[in-house]
């Protein structure tokens, strides 16, 4: 009777701790498949990328669970991302997200890593290169300022222009140093660039803005940007809350974006306008 009874306490026993490790694994399941499901928040062509990208094999081998929701306002979307409602977001270019942090400095945001340039660029239907500006030639300028700015940098690039020497990601025309040409300015929506173009003597369109007109800027324009240190700000980025900057489920999604597969996808949507820029944080800095 004895040795039945612990026969009978044994078996007990393991019963007990067989309910309490399957509990233990289903639980850790659980959690592993919550945790691993991150929440990417994007805006126009961005959220159609990452929409791709959460349903590639890619996300998949890397054991990244991507859900897309998409936030057309971008500073809605980046006190969503600061408040938790959205992980990482995938939109903004890094004088972008300066000046919200700038802005925002109780909800501020990090880096995780750089996605690529839409370069922008110069168009003209009168002339086929910034040499052939005429003195006194009017150019459009978005009334946006950082779009402003930007397109500022880009005319000192292409040798029209030069700026102060403190000229910021915020600048404006009144920070041109040097106008040998007599350039004048006139300020316009910038998302009217294209319907524009045939009324001024150039213009200047971001890429989004251009390809929704039917231009493409590496053929199209007569100038425009590429990936050096003028145009490091414009840079895209993944960013997340601050206080998830460490999160190397997050910092996949930087490994991932530069996938060979999702390269060539995006080379092929959108024919190669969006430039892969693959450079660690500390290039910003330079």
């Amino acid at each position: 009777m004895k040795k039945s009874f612990w026969w009978l306490i044994g078996i007990i026993v393991v019963i007990v701790i067989a309910i309490f490790g399957i509990h233990a694994a289903t639980s850790h399941s659980a959690s592993a498949t919550k945790t691993s499901t991150i929440t990417v928040g994007s805006q126009g062509s961005d959220y159609d990328i990452w929409q791709h990208i959460a349903k590639s094999k890619d996300a998949k081998n890397m054991g990244l669970k991507i859900k897309v929701k998409q936030i057309t306002d971008g500073v809605q979307l980046n006190k969503a991302t600061a408040q938790g409602n959205v992980d990482v977001n995938a939109f903004q270019s890094w004088s972008y997200y300066l000046a919200y942090n700038k802005e925002n400095k109780s909800s501020k945001l990090a880096a995780l890593g750089t996605t690529y340039l839409e370069p922008m660029g110069i168009y003209s239907k009168k002339y086929k290169s910034v040499k052939d500006i005429p003195d006194g030639a009017t150019i459009a300028i978005a009334n946006n300022p950082s779009q402003a700015a930007r397109g500022l940098i880009l005319l000192q690039k292409a040798g029209l222009i030069t700026l102060d020497k403190n000229f910021g990601y915020l600048g404006t025309v009144s920070d041109i140093k040097s106008n040998p040409k007599h350039l004048k300015f006139k300020e316009i929506d910038d998302t009217t660039g294209p319907r524009v173009i045939n009324n001024v003597d150039a213009v200047l369109i971001s890429n989004t803005v251009a390809l929704e007109g039917h231009l493409h800027v590496l053929t199209d324009s007569i100038f425009h940007e590429k990936v050096d240190q003028s145009t490091k700000d414009n840079i895209n980025i993944l960013a997340t809350a601050a206080k998830n900057k460490n999160n190397k489920s997050y910092k996949k999604l930087v490994k991932l974006y530069h996938k060979k597969d999702i390269q060539k996808y995006i080379k092929q949507k959108y024919y190669g306008t969006k430039i892969e820029v693959s450079k660690p944080l500390s290039y910003f800095n330079n």
